[in-house]
C-alpha cells in the first residue's frame, strides 16, 4: 500500500486459503435522502420538487401560487387537449429530460468530453432546472405566464429547455468516440 493512501485498510485472512483480502472503508457515511412531502393540491412529490427549485428566498407559498397559476394558464391555452394540466406538465418535463451528458475527463494531458448516462434523480433535477431557467429568461408579464409558455413549448417539443436537451444529446453524439474513457 502507498503511504499516500487516505482510507483505512483491514486485513482478512480467508480460512480456506492463505490469501489476504483488503477491504477499503469510507471515512464518512452517505447522507440520508430527505423525504419531500407531496404538494397540497395534487398530492404529488414531483410537484413539490419543482416548486422547491422554483422558490426564491424561502418563499414557498409564492412558488406554489406561480406554479398553480401557470397550470391554469396552460389549461386555458390548450382547451382541446384531453389531458389535464398536470399531465401536460409531466409530459413537458419528460420531453426536456436528457438521457446523456458529457463530462470532462483528463487522459494523458488531453481533456476529453466523455458522454455518460445520467442517474434518474439527476435527470429529473436537470429537466426541472432547465424548464425554470428558460422560463425566467423569457419575455412576458409575470412568472406564471412565462412558466406556462415554457411548459406549452416543452409539451410541443420546442422552446429553450427542449433545445438545451437536444444540444446535450448532440454533444454526446459528437463525442461518442471517447465513450471508452467512461468512468
Amino acid at each position: 500500500m502507498s503511504k499516500y493512501f487516505g482510507g483505512s485498510v483491514e486485513e482478512d485472512k480467508d480460512a480456506t486459503s492463505n490469501k489476504t483480502l483488503f477491504s477499503i472503508k469510507m471515512r464518512k457515511a452517505k447522507p440520508k435522502k430527505r423525504v419531500i412531502l407531496p404538494d397540497p393540491v395534487f398530492n404529488d412529490q414531483k410537484v413539490s420538487k419543482f416548486v422547491n427549485h422554483l422558490m426564491y428566498d424561502g418563499k414557498k407559498n409564492t412558488s406554489y401560487e406561480i406554479f398553480y397559476d401557470s397550470l391554469e394558464v396552460v389549461k386555458a391555452k390548450l382547451p382541446n387537449e384531453e389531458k389535464s394540466a398536470l399531465e401536460i406538465w409531466k409530459k413537458a418535463l419528460e420531453n426536456v429530460t436528457p438521457q446523456l451528458e458529457v463530462k470532462s475527463r483528463r487522459v494523458g494531458g488531453a481533456t476529453f468530453q466523455v458522454p455518460t448516462e445520467i442517474r434518474p434523480d439527476r435527470k429529473e433535477s436537470i429537466s426541472m432546472k432547465n424548464l425554470i431557467l428558460y422560463a425566467r429568461k423569457r419575455g412576458g408579464k409575470s412568472m406564471s405566464d412565462k412558466l406556462a409558455a415554457e411548459i406549452i413549448d416543452a409539451f410541443n417539443e420546442q422552446g429553450g429547455a427542449y433545445k438545451r436537451k437536444e444540444d446535450m444529446h448532440r454533444m454526446a453524439e459528437a463525442n461518442r468516440a471517447f465513450a471508452h474513457f467512461r468512468f
